[in-house]
């Protein structure tokens, strides 16, 4: 068993034993904070995204091309459901054609800059030490 505290506020700390009580958010029930956070932050790519996303927004072809390896399908995904997390936001200008879509962090998304930038660094420290750098070559379209 352990126990994760939180602190809501100067004066308010909750604490959330992972063994025997559930948090409930949006709904859902977690066995823990650890999996919030997954639940928000979770596969392959919104990490990924999200640490393209810390420093700027940035429009679709942007988010593609830093990311050549993810299919659109799958970014456009990604996308939409960090948007409903209330984590990216979307933002269309259609003041003159073509239409042009950016994408950010919110405030709640901004949060998540110091978990991105460890992940970040862990993953630095791994490659580091085990692996290699592999080029990617882009696909050129047929």
């Amino acid at each position: 068993m352990f126990a994760i505290t939180i602190q809501l506020d100067s004066s308010k700390i909750m604490k959330i034993k992972c063994d025997s009580e559930l948090i409930k958010l949006n709904g859902k029930l977690y066995p823990c904070s650890t999996s919030v956070t997954m639940d928000f932050i979770g596969g392959k790519w919104k990490t990924v995204i999200l640490f393209h996303l810390k420093d700027g927004s940035k429009r679709y072809n942007e988010l593609r091309k830093s990311m050549p390896v993810v299919t659109e399908r799958t970014l456009s995904l990604q996308l939409k459901q960090l948007e409903n997390d209330g984590i990216v936001k979307r933002k269309v200008y259609t003041t003159k054609p073509p239409l042009k879509v950016e994408y950010s962090l919110t405030k709640f998304g901004k949060t998540l800059i110091p978990v991105l930038e460890a992940i970040s660094n862990w993953g630095n420290q791994i490659c580091e030490s085990e692996g290699e750098i592999v080029k990617v070559e882009e696909k050129k379209p047929q």
